[in-house]
């Protein structure tokens, strides 16, 4: 009952007193007697000051913890310091420091505490951070502070997006030109002026030629004759003649008809399309070679494109082509690359294509000014990482692949097509490997990754044959 009693005291005075232990009602938990009697006579005297717990040449007036989080340790008149007892978890000795490394990136260690030439302490490389398989490590904290993301190598489609100016132009195939064969007279013109739409055969003019007019006599006399002798080839070759003098075929069919010569000869239009120029008067003379009308169809032009040198590659004859006119922006022409011009123009170093476009509204117009967007993309998906991942050197391409746990190997990559953010990667990674994507120049600093990737290019013979200190400068 006694027991009890006393049991029930400590309890209700903050403790609780059990073989050699005290239970502390603040949280504390079992505090060996020897820890008690050691706090209650620290408690009892006033320290004179306080020291790094690691034995460094550092004090403070007042209580301060160290970069590791340790609390200083007081240091009383008789020059002890009281060392608390350490809980079991944290029982553990301080991890051993291997050497100091550049604060830079530099490759450039140290076996003891240094500073640079801008002041900057060394950094601390403990017993387990140096790894010899080339892979960095990383605090979780360090990771989460740096922003540190990382993403799987996948396969996509890489949409390289070419862009380059051109101009409309007439395709060359459809632009017919009426020209006179021998000298003739021009004795009317039909209601037509540049810019009329016309259909083929609509008549354009009349005109008079002697030579015309000889050369349809000529063929009335052989389709007419009665004489049987050699008829039949004397006809054709004077039907022949009239084709050569460009008579329109209804003319020649005409004659065949009604066996009569027209006075004057009915020219028509050769095609749909428009009239795009008209020389002719009524009254003139016209002598052989004079361009008295020139339609053009203009159902189908072509666009006219310079695509810069370096995208020459990305180029092929095929590909799909989007056009905007800056006379319609809201509106999108969809046309085919015809033909990859074979010349280069050394002034502005572009190479010219040729787009066929499909004009029905006639709207795209010779010499207006296009901008055309060219898919490049292949339908065959290929490995690739976004751009942000890559570390570009200059000479050589690499990334960070992680590895987990903190853990970051440099590797230097083959890169292709780049588009869409995204970059094709030839060799050097596999599908689903992981490469981080942010913060990886952070990490190039933190790691020393300039040293790691100075040694890419030694051979696997003598990195085998280079032994820690070798790798590290001064340290062993």
């Amino acid at each position: 009952m006694k027991t009890l009693r006393l049991l029930t005291a400590l309890a209700l005075g903050g403790g609780l007193v059990l073989a050699g232990y005290y239970w502390h009602s603040n949280g504390a938990g079992w505090l060996a007697e020897a820890d008690i009697s050691s706090a209650a006579a620290a408690a009892e005297r006033s320290p004179l000051y306080y020291r790094d717990p690691s034995g460094a040449p550092l004090w403070s007036a007042g209580p301060k913890k160290d970069d590791r989080g340790r609390d200083y340790l007081p240091v009383y008149d008789d020059g002890a310091a009281v060392t608390p007892a350490p809980p079991k978890a944290q029982a553990a000795s301080p991890r051993k420091i291997l050497y100091y490394r550049n604060p830079m990136g530099l490759p450039d260690t140290s076996p003891v505490p240094k500073k640079d030439p801008m002041g900057m302490d060394y950094v601390a490389v403990y017993e387990g951070d140096d790894t010899d398989d080339g892979t960095v490590k990383l605090s979780p904290g360090k990771i989460q502070r740096a922003g540190v993301k990382s993403e799987p190598v996948a396969r996509r489609s890489i949409r390289v997006s070419v862009k380059a100016p051109g101009t409309i132009q007439l395709d060359e195939r459809r632009v017919s030109v009426i020209a006179m064969r021998a000298e003739s007279f021009v004795q009317k013109v039909a209601d037509v002026t540049t810019g009329t739409r016309v259909k083929a055969g609509q008549p354009l003019m009349e005109i008079y030629s002697s030579a015309v007019a000889s050369a349809a006599a000529e063929y009335l006399a052989t389709i007419t004759s009665k004489t049987v002798g050699g008829v039949e080839m004397y006809g054709r070759g004077s039907r022949q003649r009239l084709v050569n003098l460009d008579v329109p075929e209804s003319v020649i069919a005409e004659m065949d008809k009604t066996h009569t010569a027209p006075v004057a000869i009915r020219w028509s239009a050769p095609r749909d399309g428009v009239v795009l120029e008209r020389n002719a008067i009524e009254g003139m003379r016209a002598n052989p070679g004079d361009v008295l009308f020139r339609i053009a169809d203009t159902s189908v032009v072509w666009a006219l494109v310079d695509v810069a040198e370096r995208d020459l590659g990305n180029i092929a004859v095929g590909q799909s082509v989007a056009v905007r006119a800056r006379s319609f922006p809201g509106r999108t022409f969809t046309g085919t690359i015809a033909v990859v011009y074979p010349q280069m123009n050394r002034d502005t170093r572009t190479v010219r294509i040729r787009i066929e476009l499909a004009n029905p509204d006639a709207v795209l117009l010779p010499d207006m000014y296009v901008d055309a967007d060219i898919d490049t993309a292949d339908a065959a998906p290929v490995l690739a990482i976004q751009d942000s991942a890559v570390l570009d050197t200059g000479i050589r391409q690499a990334v960070l692949v992680d590895k987990g746990e903190g853990r970051f190997e440099p590797r230097e990559v083959k890169l292709g097509r780049r588009g869409g953010g995204y970059v094709e990667v030839r060799h050097g990674l596999a599908d689903g490997e992981a490469v981080v994507t942010s913060a990886n120049f952070l990490i190039d600093a933190e790691s020393n990754l300039k040293a790691a990737l100075k040694g890419f290019g030694e051979a696997a013979s003598q990195a085998t044959d280079a032994g820690p200190g070798n790798a590290t400068g001064d340290h062993k």
